[in-house]
């Protein structure tokens, strides 16, 4: 074959076509239409980013400086009224009442409430806010949020029990650190107090772990004032006027003397008789006392009693009955009762011997 009829043959045969694997490559024009059209939606929705984040930026900045300045001023707060709790204890029972420990443990459970609870709100709404600056439907979260807060206050009603009650426990100072309390469940010193469990050190030395929310009542032997009362009981035929005198001497004595002048907050006091028997009286002897120490005032003030009686030639009975001097003593009571018969038993020889013969039988 010619060259000429190659020629002829190759411009007459149909080009190949690309295969689908071969890259499509954009063309220069292709390039800047993308480009053109990205700088444009750029530009469209530069500004609303811009505003969505200066926004953002504005509610995480105003969260986070109002968190800190209602931290600090709760902070300030609670150490006003430490200072002011602090400068007010004038009197004796005013430094009983509210001492160094109890005030910084009662002033750091009631400001750490106080911040979480701060923090929480402040916090809470400043993600909810940001949340609704991205368009976010947020009605689903907050159902979903109430439905999970619903079933964990369901599961765990006696925490959130505790912790209520511990708050208003703190919040009323209805006791601290140093008192001593009777809870009903447990009784005892208090040597600390959480929002959840209380701790109180029994009379043996025993912890006594007790949760806040199990407590109907609190009986506070710290607070005010306490009460000794001592029942002296002497013979009904006893002088009353030498008992008297004498109960004031040692009523007069012991409170001016120390430490029992300052332990005694008022004069020690004859009440009078409590009762009166046949053959005995019971003398009421009372005096208001420091708290906690009216078992301490008590046990002096029997002391002093007994001295003081017994110099006086005046006698204190109690327990058994004591017959008065010069009376007859009282008639044995067994002494009336006869011994037991022989004859009261069955299997005794003298019951054997006094049955009855049985008659002879008479069938053959």
């Amino acid at each position: 074959m010619s060259l000429s009829a190659a020629v002829l043959l190759a411009a007459g045969s149909p080009s190949p076509s690309p295969t689908p694997s071969d890259p499509t490559v954009p063309s220069l024009r292709e390039a800047h239409e993308s480009a053109t059209n990205a700088a444009g939606w750029v530009e469209e929705n530069w500004s609303t980013w811009l505003a969505i984040g200066l926004r953002v930026l504005l509610i995480v900045a105003i969260a986070v400086v109002l968190r800190a300045v209602v931290r600090r001023a709760i902070t300030k707060l609670i150490e006003r009224m430490n200072r002011t709790s602090g400068s007010s204890t004038g009197t004796a029972l005013s430094g009983l009442l509210v001492n160094a420990e109890r005030r910084r443990q009662r002033s750091e459970a009631i400001g750490s409430v106080l911040r979480s609870v701060a923090s929480f709100l402040i916090l809470g709404t400043a993600a909810l806010m940001v949340l609704g600056t991205f368009q976010i439907n947020l009605a689903p979260l907050l159902a979903s949020a109430g439905v999970a807060g619903v079933a964990i206050g369901f599961g765990a009603r006696n925490l959130v029990t505790d912790f209520l009650s511990g708050v208003f426990m703190i919040l009323e100072d209805q006791y601290g650190v140093g008192d001593s309390i009777d809870a009903g469940v447990a009784s005892g010193e208090v040597i600390e107090v959480g929002l959840r469990v209380t701790k109180l050190r029994g009379a043996e030395g025993e912890i006594w772990y007790v949760r806040n929310g199990e407590v109907k009542r609190i009986g506070n032997l710290s607070q005010g004032w306490s009460t000794a009362g001592v029942d002296v009981t002497v013979r009904s035929d006893e002088d009353l006027d030498k008992v008297k005198e004498t109960l004031a001497a040692v009523g007069e004595r012991m409170s001016k003397e120390e430490p029992w002048n300052e332990m005694l907050w008022g004069p020690i006091e004859t009440l009078g008789l409590d009762s009166v028997l046949l053959d005995s009286m019971v003398v009421r002897v009372s005096a208001k006392t420091m708290p906690g120490k009216s078992l301490t005032v008590e046990r002096e003030l029997r002391w002093r009693i007994k001295r003081a009686f017994d110099a006086a030639g005046i006698a204190i009975v109690g327990g058994a009955t004591v017959p008065l001097e010069g009376a007859p003593a009282a008639a044995d009571p067994a002494a009336g009762v006869a011994a037991p018969s022989a004859y009261a038993s069955a299997s005794s020889p003298q019951s054997l011997a006094a049955s009855p013969i049985p008659p002879p039988s008479t069938s053959k």
